[in-house]
């Protein structure tokens, strides 16, 4: 048993309104993990999104490189600086490889900054803010100045002066005044 892969599965309650933070604990801990030798990998991995269980998968090689993982004083401090964020609720040891395979069945793996994406129409509304206005400007800029022209070169001229300007100027500064707007998440109906 000694020379097998072991896989450890800890579950830990959280309480949702800290998420965040015990997401940004759970990182520190993979990238403290991940020099350590005989490490073979890791996750986080949740029932649902509203889930307050989180459950973590680590691996390594051998019961010894498990064993000085746990000794190891990165771990002391990783541990103790969750003190108030997650609470042990259970963990398992497991040989073999059916330890990255058992239960929870359905999850949802925990991603690093996974953003809201805002619902369609508030992003129609915060590019129309910023199109409307530029594209009047440049009608009215490029239809003096370049009234001669075929409408085709108007409108790559156009196209091409103002792609830039909303990719990295207008959208960006819009978007995040709106930000609190577009972020915010729809609150459930009563049913």
């Amino acid at each position: 048993m000694n020379g097998e892969p072991i896989t450890i599965s800890i579950t830990r309650t959280v309480d949702p309104e800290r998420a965040r933070e015990v997401a940004a604990w759970a990182r520190a801990g993979q990238d403290l993990l991940s020099t350590s030798p005989g490490y073979l990998g890791s996750g986080w991995i949740r029932p649902d999104p509203s889930s307050p269980e989180w459950h973590m998968l680590f691996r390594f090689a051998d019961a010894e490189s498990l064993a000085s993982w746990e000794a190891s004083p990165e771990r002391a401090w990783w541990v103790a600086s969750a003190h108030g964020l997650v609470e042990d609720a259970r963990m398992e040891r497991r040989t073999g490889i059916e330890g990255w395979f058992d239960e929870p069945s359905s999850v949802e793996v925990i991603e690093a900054g996974t953003p809201f994406a805002p619902p369609r129409w508030k992003q129609m509304i915060s590019i129309f803010i910023v199109f409307y206005p530029l594209s009047l400007g440049a009608n009215a800029l490029w239809g003096t100045l370049l009234a001669d022209w075929p409408l085709w070169s108007r409108a790559l001229v156009s196209v091409l002066t103002l792609t830039p300007i909303m990719t990295y100027f207008a959208l960006p500064m819009v978007t995040r005044a709106l930000r609190p707007w577009l972020q915010r998440r729809p609150t459930p109906r009563a049913a």
